[in-house]
């Protein structure tokens, strides 16, 4: 057998997944089984250790349902272990290098011991330096292995889960497993730490623990705080029945009661109604459980639990100043431009939501575009009960389609309409000033998949860092999220590790990709006149991306000597990045320029084929099943820069060029639509075109709009399945 199995829980935290799963196949010590626990087959995270499969043969995933939760998944873990020695590792955790050769060399040490307990490191998610809470404690225990009853503290309750290493065969003989609910490490621990007869420590740190941006789920309010009674009351009566000595049920009684507690003396952990009750009864355990002779603490503490074994609620809450913790929510000043215009939102903000208004917004205010144009447009056929208002920036006004109601970013309408909507969508984010209402639904689009990095994983770039700003304010918009549309699981996890929240995923694709499979040869046939593409000619889209260090748009590309080589059927559509849409015309003979068209889905629509460096509408035309060739003359220097999640030159989605030479001689010898070219946009296609089929804002209005659940929503139509709109041109294969 093995000499650890390695278990690790991962739903929730599909994105960081890898990273855990690399910190354990990375150990020098080899002897090993990783048991990766994840949701049913095809869920992100399964296919995240999925991967891992065919690459190590000591993978060896599991699945456990959500509904399971942490405990479920974890004794799932626990039940197909074959290793000597069971580690519980949570998914966005790490195992520090070198860790399993320290715990082998201590059980080599010690010889077989019921529980290993070791250090750990709890690493802010974003600033801050790593705590080792668990030294001091394990600082005190006796050199080598010793029983329980030289070391009376160690009662489990101080130390997770994680924190400690188990002998398999210790936990079958005692049909140990992880208790339901929040409080399962609790459970467990104490159970484990009741049971041992034989244990020691380790002084290494093994387990680098990520703190989670927003807490952890015991730090959130909520009605489940009342089952750190129930494992009280477990443990307590456990320990009686094994008729602890005097030091190690004082020690147990005087932890478990700390956690009681803390958890009374914080009233927003527990709703208004619940608090009153829980302290009773606490008081009633804390008078039934107390170890004869056991001598409460002193100072402020010693004070709590003469008030609790009393059952002196109001006096608890005036010695904790409770009443004025309860009320110290200070609601975030909105920032409108203009005190008139501050003090008129604030009034609005007092007027109930209205729940049959839905805001849109695009690109900060650029225009009738993107996803939530294409929401707005589904919205008014199958919700036509919700009033729809776009904002736009001023002098954008015109550029909408006749019958969209509108309002000017910064005027008192766009406050009243963000005051009072009951719905929010958009592709970036609204201002900073925007108060996310209780009550109120916010939906990131988003608008594009990543490759590049986003977010938070920005921050270790400095040119980028210093371009996006204050990172904690960002975060801070992204709290306002209620909802996060994905096109594919790479998307899924890479939006989970830059943008970290709460926020749910609809993994529904991106609605402003349906057109792809929607639009009909006529209409692409109009959208090529309207751009001025001549008849009959091969039009090749050109859309570089945008360059963190560049001050300004330039091509990268000389376009009238790619037209010279490409052949006289070439015509380029020019359209550089959204950042420069405002910028002067630059077409010019066979060159298009098509950067101020208001729609980047159209201009795909009348492409042929597609040259882009880095820019994700690579992702978006795949679903043309068009050529895709990559140019990609500075890679090192964007990645070096930039940063990407993902090493496009060993996966892209057709031919690639490193020089203006290269890129000629791909369109001149017909390679970019080559049987090579074919085969790399299939697979290209396959993982990145997952969710898009063309009914994307139909599944958002139902769900989101209309309230339907998840099971009635149109599912995905298969990859093989979809019809996308046909080219203008007949490409030639070969």
């Amino acid at each position: 057998m093995p000499r650890f199995s390695i278990i690790v829980p991962s739903h929730g935290v599909a994105g960081r997944l890898s990273l855990a799963l690399d910190s354990v196949l990375a150990q020098s010590f080899g002897d090993f089984e990783l048991i990766p626990v994840t949701d049913a087959p095809g869920a992100p995270a399964a296919a995240v250790a999925a991967g891992y499969v065919g690459r190590d043969a000591r993978v060896r995933p599991v699945h456990s349902p959500p509904s399971a939760g942490l405990a479920g998944a974890r004794t799932t873990g626990l039940r197909a272990a074959t290793g000597a020695y069971l580690l519980f590792l949570d998914g966005d955790d790490l195992l520090a290098p070198g860790a399993l050769t320290a715990l082998d060399a201590r059980l080599t040490a010690t010889g077989d011991v019921d529980v290993l307990h070791f250090e750990h490191e709890r690493v802010p998610w974003w600033e801050g330096e790593p705590t080792n809470p668990a030294a001091p404690l394990l600082a005190r225990a006796p050199k080598g292995a010793f029983s329980p009853l030289e070391a009376p503290e160690l009662t489990g309750v101080q130390l997770p889960a994680w924190s400690a290493a188990y002998r398999r065969a210790f936990l079958a003989e005692h049909e140990l497993t992880f208790p339901d609910g929040h409080f399962t490490d609790l459970g467990f621990s104490g159970l484990a730490a009741l049971h041992a007869s034989r244990v020691t420590v380790a002084r290494t740190v093994v387990v680098r623990h990520l703190l989670r941006r927003q807490g952890g789920r015991l730090n959130r309010p909520g009605v489940h705080h009342a089952e750190l009674l129930d494992r009280v009351e477990e443990l307590m009566g456990r320990a009686a029945e094994r008729e602890l000595s005097a030091a190690r049920s004082g020690a147990l009684f005087e932890q478990l009661f700390a956690l009681v507690l803390k958890t009374a003396a914080h009233p927003a952990r527990l709703p208004g109604r619940t608090r009153r009750a829980f302290f009773r009864r606490a008081a009633r355990l804390y008078r039934t459980h107390r170890p004869a002779g056991f001598r409460r603490p002193g100072g402020s503490l010693g004070v709590q639990h003469r008030l609790l074994a009393a059952g002196a609620y109001t006096a608890f809450r005036a010695l904790r100043g409770a009443n004025r913790a309860a009320s110290a929510a200070v609601e975030r000043i909105p920032r409108p431009r203009g005190l008139r215009t501050r003090l008129y939102y604030r009034r609005q903000l007092r007027r109930p939501l209205d729940p049959s208004l839905a805001v849109f917004c695009a690109y900060w205010g650029r225009g009738y575009a993107c996803s939530p144009a294409a929401i707005h447009a589904r919205a008014a056929e199958l919700a036509p009960h919700i009033r729809s208002v776009f904002l736009v920036e001023p002098g954008q006004e015109r550029t909408l389609p006749d019958g969209v109601d509108h309002a000017v970013i910064g005027s008192r309408r766009a406050w009243q309409v963000l005051a009072r909507a009951t719905y929010l969508v958009n592709n970036a984010n609204f201002a900073e000033g925007v108060v996310k209402r209780e009550g109120s639904v916010h939906v990131q689009t988003q608008h594009g998949t990543p490759l590049k990095k986003m977010g938070v994983d920005q921050s270790t770039y400095p040119v980028v860092a210093a371009a996006t700003g204050s990172f904690t304010k960002l975060l801070g918009r992204v709290d306002r999220w209620d909802y996060n549309l994905s096109s594919n699981t790479h998307s899924t996890q890479m939006w989970e590790r830059a943008f970290p929240g709460r926020y749910e995923h609809l993994e529904y694709g991106y609605p402003r990709n349906d057109v792809f499979y929607t639009a009909t040869a006529d209409d692409v046939a109009r959208i090529r006149q309207e751009l001025g593409v001549p008849e009959g000619k091969t039009a090749v889209l050109y859309a570089p991306t945008h360059r963190d260090w560049a001050t300004g748009f330039e091509t990268g590309l000389d376009l009238d000597a790619f037209c010279e080589a490409a052949g006289e059927d070439v015509v380029v559509l020019l359209r550089a990045h959204y950042f420069y849409d405002r910028g002067t015309r630059r077409g010019s003979g066979r060159i298009i320029d098509v950067t101020a068209h208001r729609s980047s889905e159209d201009v795909c629509l009348a492409a042929d084929a597609l040259i882009t460096d880095y820019s994700s509408i690579m992702f978006d035309y795949a679903n043309l099943d068009r050529p895709i060739v990559v140019y990609a003359d500075d890679w090192d220097v964007y990645t070096e820069t930039r940063g990407v999640y993902f090493d496009l030159m060993a996966a892209p989605p057709g031919p690639v060029a490193r020089t203006p030479g290269e890129l000629a001689r791909i369109f001149a010898d017909g390679s970019w639509a080559a049987a090579a070219s074919r085969e790399l946009r299939a697979a290209f296609r396959e993982r990145f075109c997952q969710f898009d089929d063309g009914r994307a804002a139909e599944r958002v209005v139902r769900r989101v709009l209309l309230g339907e659940p998840p099971e009635a929503l149109p599912p995905v139509r298969p990859l093989a399945e979809r019809v996308p709109a046909p080219a203008a041109s007949t490409l030639v294969r070969s």
